[in-house]
């Protein structure tokens, strides 16, 4: 299928070629046999990617959109000022990026923070000091790691380790500058983002990857537009 159509295929069409086999709907799959699934279909995609042993979350995370809280951007900065004294070596730059970062657009209430480095692949320089914060490292790729809470802790925060200079971190923040300041795009994610939580409460990665088809329109549409991000030390 990604032979064909490339990007546009997503985990949701493996659940939905596995459900019509059987002649059930998608969603309808237990949850972790889709979430075995879609750890294959990543893999295949992203043979970089990988999940660090023990660092799951037993608990059910269900997905919860809420409207915009006026304290987001108070706790982005609270976790830089944390990240900044924790880190041995200051990253090139640390941004909120994300629906939280958006005002006014509903979202999930975890604040996303992108932590930009010289060199991602030197992860004794970052990720004890993260995880020092209670942020676990999940998993990794080649354009970069992702940390969320450790297990037992409130999902309040995720981190993202980059490239300073990177397509990651500048497609992440040109879609966010895109939002901030196009209504039509904000409504279009939007309209995405509750379809998605609608259909895919129980499951965070069928949650993303409905969404991709729009997040590619709408970054395509920004990375046109958008200088690369100004460095700074």
């Amino acid at each position: 299928m990604r032979e064909v159509r490339g990007e546009a295929v997503t985990v949701v069409d493996l659940y939905e070629l596995v459900a019509r086999s059987r002649g059930v709907r998608a969603e309808d799959l237990d949850v972790d046999e889709r979430t075995a699934l879609a750890h294959r279909a990543i893999r295949f995609v992203d043979p970089t990617w990988e999940i660090i042993p023990g660092s799951g979350r037993p608990e059910a995370d269900p997905i919860e959109l809420v409207p915009y809280d006026e304290d987001w951007p108070r706790q982005f900065e609270a976790w830089k000022a944390k990240l900044l004294a924790a880190l041995p070596r200051a990253p090139r730059r640390i941004d909120h990026i994300g629906s939280t970062a958006v005002p006014g657009l509903a979202a999930k209430p975890v604040v996303d923070i992108q932590v930009s480095v010289d060199d991602p692949e030197d992860e004794a320089a970052y990720v004890p000091a993260i995880e020092s914060l209670g942020v676990q490292l999940r998993n990794r790729d080649s354009e970069h790691r992702y940390f969320r809470p450790f297990t037992g802790l409130e999902r309040g925060v995720h981190i993202h380790v980059c490239a300073a200079g990177s397509e990651w971190e500048r497609r992440h923040l040109a879609f966010r500058d895109h939002l901030r300041g196009n209504p039509e795009a904000r409504s279009a994610y939007l309209e995405a983002k509750q379809d998605a939580a609608t259909r895919w409460r129980d499951d965070r990665i069928a949650y993303t990857e409905a969404k991709g088809a729009v997040i590619r329109r709408l970054t395509d549409e920004a990375t046109r537009v958008q200088p690369p991000p100004k460095r700074f030390s």
